[in-house]
């Protein structure tokens, strides 16, 4: 299968250059290009035609769900990852409308980086691989399922996913991914993905709590 190009749409230089280089590092990929506004970002993705946008949800001119959806209209059908430092309920569901089946939650790590990426290698070359095939209906659904769901989850996965929830039903105050994960006993980054279940289905919020040093944390709260 030919490098899949990648657009990387980020106002943050030190960003863009970490997101660079985890990109670099899966072999199957290359940077096509970089842009840092949303009028940069439409230039470059019809310009370049890219398979993978990874695109802020914050830009300085626009936000990157509208940068999306007229990409979508001009006739982009790449796949594209959203970041963004904050997951509201609202953003997820715009977001999803334009076929957005891929979050990166800021600061990522190159673990959660290497997982999308690796999803997104699976799916294209999934696809090209059936060419003009005629599918059935069960390989139609499974084609169109988010990545998450086209492969069994974990046993026990909802047992504790709903234990997850009952923690942050009895807090008063929100608590960031290790504080509850330290409660329940498992690694801060089990607890974070659990927590992302939670927010996509509408059961917890995510809002960032900034530092001294700049850098947001991430605090999680039941939904009332």
């Amino acid at each position: 299968m030919r490098p899949l190009r990648a657009l990387i749409v980020e106002d943050d230089k030190a960003v863009a250059l970490v997101t660079r280089r985890f990109v670099e590092r899966h072999g199957a990929f290359v940077v096509a290009g970089e842009a840092a506004t949303g009028r940069a970002a439409l230039e470059a993705i019809e310009a370049l035609r890219p398979d993978l946008v990874l695109l802020d949800v914050h830009l300085p001119d626009a936000s990157g769900i509208e940068v999306l959806r007229v990409a979508r209209t001009r006739g982009f059908a790449g796949e594209v990852v959203a970041v963004t430092a904050a997951r509201d309920l609202e953003t997820v569901r715009a977001a999803r409308a334009f076929g957005v089946r891929h979050y990166l939650v800021k600061p990522f790590g190159l673990e959660a980086m290497r997982e999308r990426l690796e999803a997104i290698r699976a799916e294209l070359e999934q696809a090209e691989g059936l060419g003009v095939q005629v599918l059935d209906q069960r390989a139609v659904d499974a084609m169109l399922q988010p990545a998450d769901r086209q492969r069994p989850a974990p046993a026990g996965s909802q047992l504790t996913l709903d234990r997850v929830a009952a923690v942050l039903e009895t807090l008063e105050e929100s608590a960031s991914a290790a504080e509850i994960g330290e409660r329940l006993g498992m690694s801060r980054v089990s607890a974070r993905r659990y927590l992302e279940r939670l927010v996509i289905e509408g059961r917890a919020e995510v809002a960032p709590r900034y530092g001294g040093t700049g850098r947001p944390e991430l605090r999680y709260s039941a939904r009332r």
